[in-house]
């Protein structure tokens, strides 16, 4: 899609099968739990974000497509930059997220940021959450 023009009927027919093919819960919480220390927290809850949100019945259908396409570069392997070079590796991933934050910023709500606060805790334990939460601040 990217470097192509969507006029807004094809975006509103997107077939989120094809989204679903490289997303996957359980691909999302194996890429977040095994990789922590190079993705980063914030990152991470980042992700988490945009997962919640895609949840939600509230998000319209293009946004949560955004979503998942975002949420599916993150776990593909096939990345502009590779996920295992040194100090950039994930800033192609970070991109792509950031594009589908700013998509969906008007669903994020404060019960959203919460639910995702809430999935660091009991993935990586309070110390990671606390550090999230100073680095926020």
């Amino acid at each position: 899609m990217f470097g192509k023009k969507v006029n807004e009927e094809d975006f509103n027919n997107i077939d989120l099968g094809e989204f679903e093919e490289k997303y996957s819960e359980k691909g999302l919480w194996e890429k977040i739990q095994g990789n922590l220390a190079a993705i980063g927290a914030g990152l991470v809850y980042k992700a988490l974000q945009l997962f919640y949100v895609a949840q939600s019945p509230q998000c319209p259908m293009k946004i949560k497509a955004a979503i998942y396409g975002a949420l599916g570069y993150l776990i593909s392997p096939l990345d502009l930059i590779p996920d295992f070079t040194p100090v950039v590796g994930y800033a192609d991933d970070a991109l792509a997220l950031g594009t589908a934050l700013l998509l969906a910023q008007l669903y994020i709500t404060d019960e959203v940021k919460e639910q995702a606060r809430e999935k660091i805790r009991s993935l990586f334990g309070e110390k990671v959450l606390r550090k999230l939460e100073e680095e926020e601040a």
